[in-house]
């Protein structure tokens, strides 16, 4: 597979990340089981009549979308690829307690429009006029990268030179209050917060003036146990013509529960010499949040600095060249990322 280059990285989240200069400064902590999203000016990104009939997924990822092609310096990417788990909950949950109000008459069809899965790509488009390629994968914790390996797929065949990927969720009422519930019933449940955000990269197949990270390698696979995990995790990086010494840094997507003993592995073994990383303690857990720890990675390796709030251990390193992400959800889609300075 063909490098993809990424020439900029944008993250709506519930830090202050947008601004990728203070990076993860000034931390934020979450009182209760909810971890909401730093929302921007919007009058910036979006027309105040435009927003006003947005939900708030759709307003973080057209923002966010439309950041991403300013730092970059394009105005059109060739094609629109969005990873979502569960959509514009907002607007379908108007839209069937609407039915429940109204008797499952005179009903608007707004909501409805707009509660669809593909919302985000498309409200993307239709703001840049955007006539290419544009799709939306649901694929549970492996939403995002499922975008990004579609995109992998287009640049190595040659299909478009710049294609914008993103990957955004939002924090719905009712469905989020019923996680949470299901959660409390389990023995060992999610200890982060449930959270939300937006986050959008311009890949390329050529290197530009701007490019300061590449994609080397991404996988997913379903099922892993402590004992074949760190067997997976030599093999990819074989596939990639390297060896764990070689990683410089392992960003892990753990959330304290009780599948965290797949990441401890991995801590305790093969990557114990390793600067170790954790991020969801910052953006909260939900489908596309490892979208917030490639994020992370890309602004680690263009500004060659850690900060504290990621660190899992006090290892550093002199130079932060490859970058391995590690994401899985109840022990199932899991995800490698390889990601390298350029």
């Amino acid at each position: 597979m063909k490098p993809c280059y990424i020439n900029s990285a944008v993250s709506i989240s519930a830090q202050d990340t947008l601004n990728d200069s203070i990076f993860l400064e000034h931390i934020l902590s979450f009182e209760g089981k909810l971890a909401r999203a730093i929302h921007p000016n919007y009058k910036l990104f979006i027309s105040p009549i435009a927003s006003r009939r947005m939900a708030t997924g759709v307003k973080m990822g057209v923002a966010a979308a439309k950041k991403a092609l300013e730092l970059a310096k394009l105005e059109t990417p060739d094609a629109i690829i969005t990873g979502t788990g569960i959509g514009c909950i907002e607007d379908s949950e108007k839209f069937l307690n609407a039915i429940l109000d109204n008797d499952e008459q005179y009903l608007t069809p707004t909501s409805f429009i707009q509660s669809t899965h593909n919302t985000v790509g498309a409200q993307i488009a239709l703001t840049l006029k955007c006539k290419g390629y544009n799709v939306t994968y649901v694929q549970g914790a492996a939403s995002f990268e499922s975008a990004v390996i579609d995109a992998q797929l287009m640049l190595h065949e040659n299909e478009a030179n710049t294609i914008l990927v993103g990957g955004t969720d939002e924090l719905g009422k009712f469905l989020i209050n019923d996680i949470i519930l299901a959660e409390a019933a389990e023995e060992q449940p999610i200890l982060t917060p449930f959270g939300e955000g937006a986050h959008f990269f311009t890949l390329s197949s050529l290197k530009q003036n701007n490019s300061f990270c590449v994609l080397k390698g991404l996988k997913i696979f379903n099922k892993a146990t402590t004992e074949t995990i760190q067997t997976k995790v030599e093999a990819f990086l074989k596939e990639n013509h390297l060896i764990p010494e070689d990683i410089d840094a392992i960003i892990l997507g753990k959330n304290g529960d009780a599948f965290d003993i797949l990441y401890q592995s991995l801590q305790d073994s093969i990557f114990k010499d390793t600067p170790q990383l954790h991020y969801k303690h910052l953006c909260g857990e939900f489908f596309t949040a490892s979208a917030f720890g490639f994020w992370a990675a890309t602004i680690i390796i263009k500004q060659q600095y850690i900060p504290d709030a990621l660190k899992l251990n006090s290892i550093d390193k002199s130079s932060y060249k490859n970058v391995l992400l590690y994401n899985q959800l109840k022990g199932q889609q899991h995800s490698f990322t390889l990601l390298s300075s350029c």
